[in-house]
């Protein structure tokens, strides 16, 4: 066969997510569709304690049964869903903008930065991490959203440091950034125009799996009562609510719970999924 008849790496048909994925992402969708218009849709009111009877199996009324107070699991389980995503994605946001940064300068600037971001980052990963949030939310006495989100944030500020600033390792000896440099390009210039580029893609791919341990945290919080006070609904909470009467009904345990789990292990699964992809096109450059 002649050199010229041979297949291109570049020609080969990239390989879809599959079908486990699409569902997983098609749970995301409708869940995040839910939480959205939870407002707007046929839900009874997730306080409302007369939505049926007290720990009521799932009939037509009750599509997903009720709690030990009678109020409606699904409208219950939609709604907590709103806290859930909300801090999911604002605490893995805020840790990826924050830690993000400081990552990005400690591995391209080194010296003494790098070395106060390096020990800081692993003060942060020293403590175990639903002690670490938990301990937050408690010493300042307060159960709102933003305290809960900048506690989960704070969980994984330390290993986005050291993740980014690996990365940024990586690229800066490469020969665009060399080549950047020598034509007198500011530092500044260089990380935002060359290196950021290239980190973002493989940080986005690990936020995704960061969101569902972020979910599972806040999960964790509130099943310790140190989420969003009541009455706003959480997955945590609720399982918290219903294990005293878990030999009656285990509906107001199995719902939630089930929605959690079906989260956590639909972002993981993208996520993983979002990660392979990515190293199998950077291998092929």
């Amino acid at each position: 066969m002649s050199g010229h008849d041979a297949p291109l790496a570049d020609d080969r048909p990239r390989r879809g997510y599959g079908p486990v994925v699409w569902i997983a992402a098609g749970w995301l969708v409708l869940l995040a569709g839910g939480a959205l218009l939870a407002d707007v849709l046929p839900l009874y009111d997730p306080a409302d304690t007369r939505a049926g009877i007290p720990l009521s199996i799932p009939t037509g009324q009750n599509l997903l049964g009720t709690d030990q107070l009678g109020r409606d699991l699904l409208s219950r389980t939609v709604h907590g869903a709103r806290v859930s995503i909300t801090v999911g994605i604002s605490a893995v946001l805020l840790s990826s903008v924050v830690g993000g940064f400081i990552g990005l300068v400690a591995g391209y600037r080194r010296r003494s930065f790098e070395q106060v971001s390096l020990f800081s980052a692993d003060v942060l990963m020293a403590f175990p991490t639903m002690l670490l949030a938990a301990s937050i939310v408690a010493f300042t006495d307060s159960r709102g959203l933003l305290t809960v989100v900048l506690a989960i944030a704070l969980i994984y500020l330390g290993p986005t440091i050291r993740i980014v600033r690996a990365l940024t390792l990586s690229i800066a000896n490469r020969d665009f950034v060399l080549a950047a440099r020598s034509l007198g390009a500011s530092n500044a210039r260089v990380m935002r125009r060359e290196v950021l580029p290239n980190v973002v893609p493989t940080l986005l791919s690990m936020m995704i799996v960061a969101v569902a341990g972020a979910v599972v945290a806040e999960g964790g919080l509130a099943y310790l009562n140190l989420s969003v006070a009541p009455p706003t609904s959480t997955w945590g909470s609720m399982i918290a609510a219903g294990k005293p009467k878990i030999t009656d009904s285990l509906y107001p345990v199995l719902i939630p719970g089930g929605a959690l789990f079906l989260t956590v292990l639909s972002l993981t699964l993208i996520g993983d999924a979002v990660q392979a992809r990515h190293a199998r096109d950077v291998a092929s450059l």
